[in-house]
């Protein structure tokens, strides 16, 4: 609604409850001549368009005037059945300040009577079934997982880091390899506008999007909003020779795939987890690049997935490369030191679904500490599912008393008051290793801490064990050590982790009913006595990244869905058709023709047995 006509509405309900119950005909004559007087242009003379130009002014004007001074007043005695009293008054702006004459006898107003209140108060007392519905949808949306899409950029973020001089020459010296790289094939060649896209930025090279994914929207519980994605018949088409390549451990032919049908996602996840143990990282994150930005090419234009109020669950077959994709692209950005931008991924990534099938809450906090997002982590911990039961996770109780150890020093060293509600540094690093002290032993193993204080504190009874004997406990614990345990190398976190340590081993000295107490607490938080999360692979939470040989690579293929190598079948084929003609490929190895193509600077040996020979 614009503001003219609010304003008109208000002015109107003003002038019924003002107006006597006896009104003439002739009263409301003058008042249509009136109101038609001033409709009309002070000359005759003046350009005919004027009309339209003083439509828009008096638009502009009536918005300026409602929005800085709006000053509505109407007497508690109401014939027509109003009920409340009606008093808004808007913040006056620096631009204009506008005097308003007292009006009416029990509806005259002061300055003291007026009350400041936003638009959204007019705007209740107009549509009160519209507003009480937008905010039970607010309440609903948890705002600690909107994503800030200006940090979704890593490019952007690199540059914050770096400086825009170095990224640039980085980039340039990578140009030359970049455009020789046959990702896209053939088709990739042509000029034409690409989609401007939010989680990536498109590639010259990459082929246009070609449609074969779309979304659909289900349904709105619960202030969510459902969606699954819809693949074309192309797509359905891709997916089944998909199906049969895989079933038959066919590298050539998903590669044959991607010549056709460009943004296959599951084609595409595969060829980046082939390039990943080939040991080409760049060509793996080009893929998942890709895969992303098919994704959000299809998005529906309700779903706006950063405001966190949108659900794509990983139950739907067809939903499951988007979480794949996500989840792969946060490790991606991670290992670049991107580390703002994976959370904000992270963040959209759990936010998709609530039941977490990828995990994403066991590195979230790894990721918030990375990109010193201390605040957001504590916010994060005492707003997500309003139960404060984040903390009896291993990750969260140990990142926990490291997000407060940075919080005090920052206000200390600012001089700020400190809130003495909340626990200190120590003690949540005292109750993370009373919960878990498990933990502690495997840390000193996995940094390495080589001091001899350590070997003295892990000889003790309470710290001796490396197993909880909880089956998701332990699992969750090795996840956490894989995950975080490059942060532990900071001597500062050591010293904390030391003096916590040594502070529990005192206090057990002299009450020994504390760790059966915390036990109790154990047991009942992780009660199943089978692996819940046996599904999250401690290897996808690794910094480390497997390799295989070229040599083993050409006879053998990885299948990321199987975690392992099988053998493949040798067939002569150029599968991406890039125009290049397969140089005697018929006694060759069809995995070291299908590298070739798509690295035409690398070659791996003739039918012969002629060495590798790297450009």
């Amino acid at each position: 609604m614009s503001g003219r006509l609010l304003k008109k509405v208000l002015k109107e309900q003003e002038q019924q409850l003002q107006r006597p119950p006896r009104e003439t005909e002739e009263e409301e004559e003058e008042e249509e001549e009136l109101n038609g007087s001033r409709s009309e242009p002070p000359d005759s003379s003046v350009n005919p368009f004027y009309l339209l130009n003083e439509e828009d002014d008096a638009d502009q004007e009536d918005d300026a005037e409602v929005a800085d001074t709006l000053d509505v007043n109407i007497s508690e005695e109401k014939p027509s059945g109003l009920e409340s009293k009606v008093d808004v008054v808007s913040k006056s702006s620096n631009k204009s300040k506008k005097k308003k004459k007292k009006k009416g006898q029990d509806g005259s107003s002061t300055g003291a009577d007026k009350a400041d209140k936003p638009w959204d108060a007019v705007l209740e007392t107009l549509f009160p079934a519209k507003a009480e519905a937008a905010t039970a949808k607010a309440q609903c949306v948890p705002s600690v997982l909107r994503v800030d899409s200006k940090y979704l950029n890593a490019e952007n973020e690199l540059r914050r880091i770096f400086g825009s001089k170095v990224v640039k020459s980085f980039e340039k010296s990578n140009q030359a390899g970049s455009s020789r790289q046959i990702r896209g094939g053939r088709h990739g060649s042509g000029s034409h506008a690409r989609r401007k896209t939010l989680l990536v930025t498109p590639s010259d090279y990459w082929d246009r999007w070609d449609g074969s994914l779309s979304m659909e929207f289900l349904e709105t519980r619960d202030g969510y909003h459902y969606f699954r994605y819809m693949p074309s018949s192309s797509y359905g088409q891709a997916q089944s020779e998909f199906a049969a390549a895989k079933a038959t451990h066919d590298l050539n032919g998903i590669a044959i795939i991607l010549m056709h049908h460009h943004y296959h996602l599951d084609s595409l996840l595969t060829m980046a987890e082939y390039w990943k143990f080939a040991g080409d990282h760049q060509a793996s994150a080009d893929a998942i690049a890709k895969s992303l930005y098919a994704l959000e090419c299809a998005w529906h234009p309700m779903f706006t997935p950063f405001q966190g109020n949108c659900q794509l669950k990983f139950s739907h077959e067809i939903n499951k490369p988007m979480f794949t994709t996500l989840f792969t692209h946060v490790k991606n950005m991670d290992r670049r030191g991107c580390h703002r931008s994976a959370l904000e991924v992270c963040k959209l990534l759990l936010s998709l679904d609530s039941d977490d099938p990828m995990g994403a809450l066991f590195c979230i906090d790894y990721l918030a500490l990375r990109a010193e997002e201390y605040a957001w982590l504590e916010h994060f911990s005492e707003s997500y599912k309003s139960d404060n039961s984040l903390w009896l996770f291993p990750n969260f109780s140990y990142s926990l008393a490291i997000c407060r150890f940075y919080l005090e020093r920052e206000e200390s060293s600012k001089d700020s008051h400190v809130d003495s509600t909340k626990a200190t540094a120590n003690d949540l690093m005292k109750q993370a290793l009373m919960l878990h002290p498990s933990v502690l032993k495997k840390l000193v193993a996995k940094v390495p801490l080589k001091d001899r204080v350590w070997t003295d504190i892990v000889k003790h009874a309470f710290f001796r064990s490396d197993q909880m004997g909880i089956p998701s406990l332990d699992h969750l614990i090795n996840l956490y050590v894989e995950r975080n345990y490059i942060i532990w190398r900071l001597p500062e976190l050591q010293n904390l982790l030391r003096d916590a340590a040594k502070l529990v081993i005192e206090t057990l000295e002299t009450n020994r009913s504390d760790a059966k107490d915390w036990a109790s607490v154990r047991k009942e938080a992780f009660s199943s006595e089978k692996n819940e999360y046996g599904h999250l692979l401690v290897s996808d939470f690794s910094d480390s990244v497997p390799s295989i040989p070229p040599e083993i690579l050409q006879d053998f293929m990885v299948d990321p869905r199987m975690r392992g190598p099988v053998q493949n079948e040798d067939q002569v084929a150029n599968p991406l058709g890039n125009g290049h003609a397969p140089r005697d490929v018929e006694n060759r190895n069809a995995l070291a023709v299908l590298f070739e193509s798509m690295l035409p600077w690398v070659h791996y040996g003739d039918a012969d047995g002629e060495e590798a020979d790297r450009v």
